[in-house]
């Protein structure tokens, strides 16, 4: 079986394509946009994972430094910094879904290669900088009953929530708890409709009053070749008022919604996003965007706007006509996950996971996009790469939060360790988006 899968990848290698214009390009508030480039099945490119060798470390930019601030961990995807500068670390992966099928042989195939193919470790471990030195003084399982897939997490008065993969649960909390208990109550479930995991990853935030949590669903398909039947309530950012329990649709269109932060200087939700497969090595950019309320941002019928994806069946011309247009691209496959503000409003850093679908490679660092007057102002600055060496990927960053003292911390999943990133404008700030709110 395993020589027919490796025939069969390099059989869709041959199909796929090579990127003629640069990452650049798919960069910024106007990116290039050029001829989609349709394939059968996205191009084939992915970088082996490779674990870091002892005293090996991604490479910070000029003024900045990184040091290892955690290591050997499962999976490190997600963090979330508490009131008392405590660190929680989602350690998780996909749910487990029955293989069907060749290509469902050969996408598994594809995530083994990048370092994705191992179980979820189904934890939220907690450590403990207590001094703000960058050197954890203790460390151990905050949460291990009741998750499945977890992923966002959010602390709202005394009330710990976390969002699974089929539902988003809360727990009891005391201030500087250093473990939670039990299952957890069941607040919502989540859409998980059909055979197909798809975008598993559930983000969570917080309103800044309080009183509603936001809640990141990604698509369950590419560009929903199952039907939209399966689709329902994905791709979407849903709003849950705390106080009734009940939830809405905030914006759609969103085909895998991940990072979310509040704008400090506008206050508006934004998110960055993964977008679309199969047009090519230069189509469609990863964005950022601020979200409106009520917004479609085209998924799947338009892609950066109001530019029609020919592929989805049936057409819907009065939804590609209300189109969001995003506000910012991050290039063609970078899978932009993490993002985070500062809170003075100067920038958003993010995260982005890199590339398995494009030729050459994208992605694989984490980047500084300048903000002025609330509005992204100029290209993206490079703050931490290094992740990829020529055909291997020794980590692959995820999400981003800054410590208590203003470093800021990089998630790196396959590379299974935290990052501690210091330097210019990252010290003595108060980071925005994060620690506990407690209701009006």
């Amino acid at each position: 079986m395993k020589t027919a899968i490796v025939a069969a990848l390099l059989a869709l290698a041959a199909c796929g394509d090579t990127a003629k214009l640069s990452v650049e390009d798919g960069t910024g508030p106007d990116p290039k946009l050029p001829e989609p480039v349709q394939t059968l099945t996205p191009t084939v490119n992915v970088a082996d994972a490779k674990p870091w060798a002892p005293g090996e470390a991604p490479v910070a930019a000029e003024g900045y430094s990184v040091a290892l601030f955690a290591e050997g961990l499962d999976h490190p995807r997600w963090l979330y910094r508490l009131p008392n500068g405590d660190i929680l670390v989602a350690e998780t992966n996909k749910p487990p879904r029955p293989v069907k099928g060749i290509m469902g042989r050969i996408e598994a195939y594809i995530m083994g290669k990048a370092g994705a193919g191992v179980a979820s470790a189904d934890r939220i471990t907690l450590l403990r900088d207590a001094d703000g030195d960058g050197s954890i003084d203790s460390r151990g399982a905050f949460l291990t009953e009741g998750l499945g897939s977890p992923f966002g997490m959010a602390l709202i008065g005394d009330r710990f929530y976390v969002g699974n993969y089929a539902d988003v649960r809360v727990w009891p909390y005391a201030e500087g708890a250093t473990s939670l208990a039990g299952p957890g109550t069941k607040l919502v479930d989540l859409p998980n409709r059909g055979t197909r995991t798809g975008h598993w990853t559930r983000n969570l935030l917080a309103s800044p009053d309080g009183a509603r949590l936001y809640v990141a669903v990604g698509s369950a398909s590419n560009v929903a070749e199952e039907g939209m039947e399966v689709e329902e309530g994905r791709a979407a950012i849903h709003e849950i008022d705390l106080a009734t329990g009940k939830s809405r649709i905030f914006a759609s269109g969103l085909r895998n919604p991940v990072g979310m932060d509040w704008n400090p200087v506008t206050k508006d939700l934004w998110t960055a996003v993964n977008e679309r497969d199969a047009l090519g090595s230069d189509l469609v950019p990863d964005y950022m965007t601020s979200v409106k309320d009520g917004g479609f941002y085209g998924w799947p019928y338009s892609y950066y706007g109001r530019n029609e994806d020919a592929r989805p069946e049936p057409k819907r011309p009065d939804l590609v006509a209300k189109a969001i247009k995003p506000d910012y691209a991050l290039g063609a496959h970078t899978a932009s996950l993490g993002l985070a503000f500062m809170a003075d409003g100067s920038g958003a850093f993010v995260g982005q996971h890199g590339s398995w679908n494009r030729k050459p490679r994208s992605g694989y660092k984490v980047v500084f996009v300048p903000f002025s007057g609330g509005k992204p102002a100029g290209m993206p600055r490079d703050i931490l790469t290094g992740f990829l060496v020529g055909d291997n990927a020794k980590g692959r960053p995820v999400g981003v939060a800054f410590d208590r003292t203003g470093a800021l911390l990089v998630a790196d999943d396959v590379g299974s360790r935290i990052w501690r990133v210091t330097g210019p404008g990252l010290k003595n700030l108060e980071p925005a988006g994060e620690g506990a709110i407690a209701p009006e």
